[in-house]
C-alpha cells in the first residue's frame, strides 16, 4: 500500500481493499462471518449511504455503544466515509453517564446494541428518552437530549421510535456510489474523526477529538514496531470504545492490510484462545488483565497458540514474570509494551520487536517515529537529565486536536510549544527507553480502563448519608489497579459497605464501584488543608494485606 500519511481514514480502507481485494478484513468466528477487505469495504459503503439518506452530514456525531461486534468495525469505518464524527461510548455505563455523555457530545445518532451481560440498553434510553415510545423512528425530540434525532438497534427486533440496523441499509440502497464518493473529496486529513471520552480533573469525561492524521500515523508507527504485515492476523480482545481496540486494533490492522479477529463481542478467555487456534492469529493485544485469565486458562486446558508471534500489552501495570509467562506460555516471542493515552491516540512510546529483551520487557519502549518525548522537572519546568525522574510530556503528530467544548481543559494539557503534559512521571535513560516510575494524576487504571476518583466521590456524595468520600486505587496483582473508597458518614449515620455499593449499581459502571469501602470518622490533611491520599492508600494497602504486590508500569491509557 501507499504510505498512509496525509490521508483520511476513507482513503486508508480504499488503499487496502485495492490492494488486498481477496484478502480476509474481518472474521468473527462466533457467527461464522469472513469479509474480504473488497466485502469490508462494501459493507462500510452500505452503512456510509443509510446513514446519507438519514440526513447525517460531515461533521454530524454519531454515538456507537456496542461490544466488539462486526457492526462496531462497520460503523467505525462507514462514519469515517461520510466524513461523520464517531463517539465511542463505554458498554457499561448507565444512565447518568450514558446521558452526559449524549448532551456533552452533542450526538445526532446513537447506535446501540439491544443488550449485553445484564444491561438493558433500550431500557436506558427509554428512560431518557421517553418521548421515543410514542415517536417516529429519525424524528425524536427530546427534552433531556436536545441533539439526539435517530437511534438505530444493532440486529433485527423492533423498538417503538428507533431504526434497526438492517432498515438503515436498505433505507440507503438508492444512494449512488458516486454520491459517496464525491464526499471524499470534502473531507481533510485534519479533521476530527473520533471522539474518546476519558476522565479529567473537572470530575467530568471529556471528549477527545482525534483527528484522521492521529489515528492513522499512530496505528503506522505501532505497526511497524511490530512489523505487522498483510500476513498478519491480529486477534482483538480489547473493547473497541477504547482507543486500544478502537485504534491499535482496527485502524492498526488496516494500515497494513491484516485481518481483524473477533474473538467474542465481550473477553471471553476459551473463546480467545479457540480463535487463535482455529484462525492461526499471529498478534494478540490486551491489558495485563486479559493475559492472566488467558495464561489460567491454559493450565486447565491447552490451546495451540504456536501461531502468536507478537502484540501489545499495554492499559494498566504488569509484573515481570507475566510478560515473561506471556513469551513462553503464548508464544508471544516478540510481545512489546506501549505507553501513551487517549490523548495521544494513544500511543506515545513503544518497544520494538528487535529490541533486547532485557529492554523491550522492562521499559516502555522508546518514542514513536514522528513523536518527540521529553523529561520535564514540574518543580522547575527544566528538562531533566537521562536517568532523572520528571513529568513526561510528549508533541508531535500524535497529539489530540483539544477535548470537545473544553477550551481551558485544552489549554492546560497541551502548552503553546504543543507539548502535552501526560501528568504521569517517568525516567528516560540515555538510549530513550522510558520506564513509568509513578502518576502525577490520581487517576486509576483498572483493567485498562481509566477511572478518575472525583467522578465517584461526586456520586458517593450524593447519598444521603454520605459527609465526604475520598476515592483511590490500590495495586492488583490481576487488575494492575482496584478501586477503594475511604468515606465519612453525616454525624449518627449507618451505613453498610453492601448498602453503599448497591446505591451506585445501576447508576454508574460496574468497574467504577469501589471493591472495598472503609468507613472512617477523619483524613489525614496536608497544613495546607489537602487529604493525604498517598496516606490513604497506604491504610487500604495494609488493609487489604496487599503490601508485596509490586507492579511494572506499561500504561497505554
Amino acid at each position: 500500500m501507499k504510505d498512509s500519511r496525509n490521508i483520511t481514514l476513507s482513503q486508508l480502507l480504499d488503499q487496502a481493499a485495492a490492494a488486498y481485494p481477496n484478502n480476509d478484513a474481518l472474521v468473527y468466528p462466533e457467527r461464522s462471518m469472513r469479509y474480504t477487505y473488497k466485502e469490508f469495504r462494501e459493507a462500510c459503503n452500505q452503512v456510509a449511504k443509510g446513514l446519507l439518506k438519514l440526513g447525517i452530514k460531515k461533521g454530524d456525531h454519531i454515538a456507537v455503544w456496542a461490544t466488539n461486534l462486526p457492526e462496531w468495525a462497520i460503523a467505525q469505518f462507514g462514519i469515517a466515509r461520510i466524513g461523520a464524527v464517531l463517539v465511542t461510548v463505554n458498554t457499561s455505563y448507565k444512565t447518568s453517564e450514558l446521558e452526559y455523555l449524549l448532551k456533552q457530545s452533542d450526538a445526532t445518532t446513537l447506535i446501540m446494541l439491544d443488550s449485553t451481560k445484564n444491561i438493558d440498553y433500550p431500557s436506558i434510553i427509554y428512560e431518557l428518552c421517553p418521548e421515543l415510545y410514542n415517536g417516529k423512528p429519525g424524528e425524536l425530540v427530546s427534552k433531556k437530549l436536545t441533539f439526539l434525532k435517530n437511534v438505530i438497534v444493532i440486529g433485527d427486533k423492533q423498538y417503538p421510535g428507533m431504526f434497526t440496523w438492517n432498515e438503515v441499509i436498505k433505507m440507503g440502497e438508492d444512494v449512488s456510489n458516486e454520491e459517496l464518493a464525491a464526499l471524499v473529496t470534502q473531507m481533510e486529513p485534519d479533521d476530527v474523526n473520533m471522539m474518546i471520552y476519558t476522565s479529567g480533573t473537572t470530575g467530568f469525561p471529556k471528549g477527545v477529538m482525534l483527528t484522521h492524521n492521529n489515528v492513522i500515523l499512530n496505528s503506522k508507527g505501532m505497526a511497524e514496531c511490530m512489523n505487522l504485515r498483510v500476513a498478519d492476523r491480529v486477534c482483538i480482545p480489547v473493547p473497541f470504545f477504547h482507543c486500544f481496540g478502537a485504534v491499535a486494533g482496527t485502524i492498526c490492522s488496516v494500515a497494513a492490510g491484516a485481518a481483524m479477529v473477533l474473538p467474542s463481542e465481550r473477553f471471553d478467555p476459551v473463546k480467545v484462545l479457540k480463535s487463535i487456534e482455529k484462525e492461526r492469529c499471529t498478534v494478540l493485544h490486551g491489558v495485563p488483565t486479559i493475559f492472566i485469565m488467558l495464561l489460567e486458562q491454559m493450565e486447565k486446558e491447552k490451546f495451540d497458540t504456536s501461531s502468536l508471534r507478537t502484540g501489545i500489552v499495554a492499559g494498566a501495570s504488569c509484573e515481570l514474570k507475566v510478560l515473561k509467562k506471556i513469551e513462553s506460555v503464548l508464544n508471544m516471542r516478540e510481545v512489546v509494551n506501549a505507553y501513551g493515552q487517549t490523548e495521544a491516540s494513544p500511543c506515545i512510546t513503544q518497544t520494538r520487536i528487535d529490541d533486547p529483551p532485557e529492554l523491550r520487557l522492562s521499559t516502555v519502549g522508546r518514542p514513536l517515529p514522528g513523536v518527540e518525548v521529553k523529561i520535564v522537572d514540574p518543580a522547575t519546568e527544566q528538562e531533566a537529565a537521562p536517568g532523572v525522574q520528571g513529568e513526561i510530556r510528549a508533541r508531535g503528530y500524535n497529539v489530540m486536536k483539544g477535548y470537545y467544548k473544553m477550551p481551558a481543559a485544552t489549554a492546560e494539557a497541551i502548552d503553546e510549544d504543543g507539548w502535552l503534559h501526560t501528568g504521569d512521571l517517568g525516567i528516560m535513560d540515555y538510549g530513550g527507553f522510558l520506564k513509568i516510575t509513578c502518576r502525577l494524576k490520581d487517576m486509576i487504571i483498572r483493567c485498562g480502563e481509566n477511572i478518575y476518583p472525583r467522578e465517584i466521590e461526586n456520586y458517593l456524595c450524593t447519598h444521603p448519608l454520605v459527609k465526604e468520600a475520598q476515592v483511590l486505587g490500590v495495586p492488583s496483582p490481576k487488575y494492575g489497579e482496584d478501586v477503594v473508597a475511604f468515606v465519612q458518614l453525616k454525624e449518627g449515620a449507618v451505613l453498610t459497605q453492601e448498602e453503599l455499593q448497591d446505591f451506585c449499581k445501576g447508576k454508574i459502571a460496574g468497574i467504577k464501584i469501589p471493591s472495598h469501602i472503609e468507613f472512617v470518622d477523619s483524613y489525614p490533611y496536608t497544613a495546607s488543608g489537602k487529604v493525604q491520599k498517598f496516606k490513604l492508600r497506604r491504610l487500604g494497602i495494609k488493609s487489604l494485606g496487599l503490601e508485596d504486590v509490586t507492579m511494572t508500569e506499561t500504561v497505554c491509557n
